[in-house]
């Protein structure tokens, strides 16, 4: 791979966005408008990043209608399958970014990453009931939208997502709740965990 073609790539945070949305949906094509919404950027900057993905043979253009363009991954391009392995898998910094993310929303006591965030769907032998788990208290509701927004931008897709407070996570820990161990026992990741 030259490092041009690799400069291309991971040159842009939006370039990344854009590859990671394009690759948990595929083989879904989407429209600038729907792509920018989707990613949080504004269609004049995905464009431009469309265009270079374009030249380096990541992205094609799909014309659906006479007028209506889309744009969706390239699975003849050399470079697909790799790809996918890279941009999909999390890396430890963005673990820790999200996890400080995580803890500054309230006196969050458990944060468990499973779903999208440990496996691609290909490879889960079961469903996670959810993608994100929060435990805590005083959690600014405002504040968890928007960072589940910006989570779902940055993933490229939706975030399922549950939040208790400790005392109703203590009481259906102890009463074997089928969310709970359905979560526990499939593959997962805690962020944060200040339980006793």
């Amino acid at each position: 791979m030259s490092k041009a073609i690799l400069d291309t790539i991971f040159g842009s945070r939006v370039r990344v966005k854009i590859l990671k949305l394009l690759y948990r949906q595929y083989p879904a094509s989407f429209g600038l408008a729907e792509l920018s919404a989707r990613i949080q950027e504004p269609s004049f900057i995905a464009r431009r990043e469309l265009a270079l993905l374009q030249v380096v043979g990541l992205v094609k253009k799909i014309r659906v209608a006479k007028t209506i363009e889309q744009y969706g991954l390239n699975s003849s391009s050399d470079l697909f399958a790799e790809l996918r392995e890279l941009v999909l898998k999390p890396l430890p910094a963005e673990i820790v970014r999200l996890s400080k993310r995580i803890d500054s929303l309230g006196r969050i006591q458990l944060a468990i990453v499973a779903g999208i965030f440990v496996s691609r769907p290909e490879e889960r032998t079961y469903e996670a009931p959810a993608d994100l788990f929060i435990v805590g208290d005083m959690i600014d509701k405002k504040k968890l939208n928007l960072f589940l927004k910006s989570l779902e931008a940055d993933m490229g897709a939706e975030i399922r997502f549950a939040v208790m407070d400790p005392d109703e996570f203590r009481h259906r820990y102890e009463y074997f709740d089928r969310f709970l161990r359905v979560l526990l026992e499939g593959p997962h990741q805690k962020l944060i965990n200040k339980m006793e």
